[in-house]
C-alpha cells in the first residue's frame, strides 16, 4: 500500500544534509542512497512530508552508546549544555539547508493546514520547521518572534539534555521520565509565548515534572511527536498511561517513535523489531487516546529503526501491516496523516 500519504512526527534530514555539507549537499536529495529519507523513495513509499527537526548535536561516542544500549539495562549519561552562540550558528545553518530544500523545489515549508494540504496536492513534500532543543533562544525569547517570521511552527523545550528552560530525560532502562525537576521560569514563559504565537510545543523528550508543567501551563493540545507507550517498552523516553491519559484529555496525540530502543520491551538497540511489536504500541495507544489522537513520528535519519522499514520507501510494509492487524482504511488514514492535519489545526490557531 502506497497510499494514504504519510505525514511523519519527526526527522533528522537537515542533521544528516548539516553533516554532509550543509545547503551544498541538498542535490544529493533527489535520489537514494544516502540516508532514510531522500525524494526518490519519498514517491516510492508514499511519504507526503513531516516535522523536519532542527537539531544541535552534541559529541557523543557512537558505538559505545550503540553497545552499552544492548545491555538488559542502561542508564546512558547526558551531553553538557550547548552554549547558546553554538546552538545560535547551527539553527542558522540548518534553517539554511531547510531553505534550499524548498528553493530547489523539494519541499514546501508549511505554515498552515492549508499549506500542508497543498502540499500533499502536489510533487513536493510538507515540510513543518520544528527547533528540537530551544538552546538558540535566550531567556528573554528574544529571538522566538523572528523564528516564527522564518517559519518555526514547532518547539521542543529540550532534546534530553539540559537547557535554560527544562530538562529531559536519560536514554535509560528500565526507567519513567520521572528524573528530575521540572520547567524553569524561563521555561513557563516559553510554553506561554508559544502558546500566543501558534508555536506547537513537543513534549517527546521532556521529563515528567517537565510535562506536567507543560500541561498546567498550556492552554493548546498536548503533543508527543516520535514517543512510544511505556506499558509496553519501559523506557525512559516513552510515555506513560497516566501522560497518555492528560494528552487526550487536552485532544492532543502522539506519533509513534520507530527508534528501535524504544519499541522493543527489552529495550535493547537492536534492528529486528517485527510490525507485531509496533503494532502493540499502536494498541496501547489507540486504547489511551482514541482513534483520532494517534500518528506516526518515524525519527527517520536520526535513530536505528526496524529492517523492515530503514527508509520511507518501506513504508507501506507498515501500512500493510496495519490493513491485516484489522484497522480499517479510516483509521489508516487517520494515522497516517489525518490525525496530524486535526491536531496542527488546534494547535495553530
Amino acid at each position: 500500500m502506497r497510499t494514504p500519504l504519510v505525514f511523519d512526527g519527526h526527522n533528522d534530514l537537515l542533521t544528516r544534509l548539516l553533516q554532509a555539507g550543509g545547503p551544498s549537499a541538498v542535490p544529493t536529495f533527489a535520489k537514494s542512497g544516502h540516508g532514510a529519507i531522500d525524494a526518490e523513495s519519498a514517491r516510492k513509499g508514499g511519504f507526503g512530508g513531516g516535522f523536519f527537526a532542527i537539531w544541535v548535536p552534541s559529541p557523543v561516542d557512537v558505538n559505545a552508546k550503540m553497545a552499552a544500549m544492548q545491555g538488559e539495562s542502561y542508564d546512558m549519561p547526558l551531553p553538557e549544555m550547548v552554549a547558546r552562540g553554538e546552538a545560535d550558528a547551527v539553527v542558522a545553518r540548518e534553517m539554511a539547508i531547510l531553505g534550499e530544500l524548498e528553493a530547489q523545489g523539494f519541499v514546501i515549508v508549511c505554515r498552515t493546514v492549508a499549506d500542508l494540504r497543498e502540499a500533499f496536492g502536489s510533487d513536493r513534500l510538507a515540510a513543518i520547521c520544528h527547533i528540537e532543543g530551544a538552546e538558540a533562544l535566550s531567556p528573554d525569547l528574544s529571538e522566538l518572534d523572528d523564528l516564527y517570521a522564518q517559519g518555526l511552527r514547532s518547539l521542543g523545550p529540550v532534546w534530553s539534555r539540559e537547557t535554560i528552560f527544562g530538562h529531559g530525560v536519560p536514554f535509560r532502562f528500565p526507567s519513567t521520565g520521572d528524573i528530575g525537576p521540572g520547567l524553569t521560569e524561563a521555561g513557563l514563559r516559553l510554553v506561554k509565548r508559544c502558546d500566543e504565537l501558534g508555536i506547537m510545543l513537543d513534549l517527546s523528550h521532556l521529563n515528567e515534572a517537565g510535562f506536567w508543567d507543560v500541561a498546567r501551563t498550556s492552554s493548546r493540545p498536548l503533543v508527543a511527536t516520535h514517543s512510544g507507550a511505556h506499558a509496553v517498552s519501559p523506557h525512559a523516553r516513552n510515555l506513560t498511561d497516566k501522560q497518555l491519559d492528560a494528552i487526550a484529555e487536552s485532544d492532543g496525540m502522539v506519533g509513534l517513535n520507530f527508534a528501535c530502543a524504544f519499541l522493543r520491551p527489552d529495550g535493547k538497540m537492536r534492528s529486528d523489531v517485527g510490525m507485531d511489536v509496533m503494532l502493540r504500541h499502536l494498541d496501547h495507544l489507540l486504547g489511551r487516546l482514541g482513534e483520532d489522537r494517534v500518528g506516526l513520528g518515524s525519527d527517520y535519519d536520526g535513530a536505528l529503526v526496524p529492517q523492515a522499514l530503514s527508509t520511507v520507501a518501506d513504508l507501506p510494509v507498515l501500512r500493510q501491516a496495519m490493513v491485516d492487524h484489522g484497522f480499517g482504511e479510516a483509521l489508516v488514514a487517520k494515522i497516517c496523516h489525518e490525525n496530524w492535519f486535526r491536531v496542527l489545526e488546534k494547535s495553530w490557531a
